[in-house]
């Protein structure tokens, strides 16, 4: 059986269409800022139907009752997320506004995400890294197989999931060895 070894030189697997990525979106003391404020903030455990995550989260303007199947109100967007919705919203495309739901992440070490898709009620999903490394992975069914791609994200740093990348492709966040927070925004369909 012949092996195939790739080059340095050789592309890496293309990004799913819709998957935009960039970093330095926020300043260094911007993300500071965010930090800071993160520390008095209400997180609890991911709660999906009574399984808790290893991740805590806390969302504002919406979050979605899995138990219920539901989105409900949350608390109002608060005034210290300001700067990152704009942010946000700039490296998106799309009025700061429309970003009407955000949820903040902590991930503590070993922490991740698991295969999904967001709910449908919600379109475009933008997220800003924080305090440490990640790996956004991405699969999509070809077949009896998955297609595979995967983008490292660096502190500070967006990703949009947007057409084909939001609706076709499945995502996940690789489990970290160090603490990391995320902040994501969502527009709604």
């Amino acid at each position: 059986m012949a092996r195939v070894q790739l080059s340095l030189f050789d592309a890496p697997p293309a990004l799913p269409e819709g998957l935009r990525y960039a970093e330095g979106v926020i300043s260094a003391s911007e993300a500071d800022r965010l930090v800071e404020a993160f520390a008095d903030l209400p997180f609890e455990a991911f709660d999906f139907h009574g399984f808790k995550g290893n991740r805590r989260v806390v969302s504002f303007g919406w979050r979605y009752d899995f138990s219920a199947a539901t989105l409900k109100g949350a608390e109002p967007m608060p005034a210290f997320l300001g700067a990152a919705r704009r942010a946000a919203a700039d490296f998106a495309g799309v009025n700061p506004a429309g970003l009407e739901h955000a949820m903040v992440t902590e991930y503590a070490p070993g922490a991740g995400i698991g295969w999904h898709r967001d709910r449908p009620e919600f379109d475009k999903v933008i997220g800003l890294s924080l305090v440490s490394p990640a790996v956004l992975r991405l699969r999509r069914r070809e077949g009896v197989s998955w297609r595979r791609a995967s983008l490292p994200l660096e502190p500070r740093s967006a990703y949009l999931l947007d057409g084909p990348a939001r609706l076709d492709w499945q995502h996940s966040i690789a489990p970290g060895e160090r603490l990391r927070y995320s902040v994501t925004f969502r527009t709604f369909r």
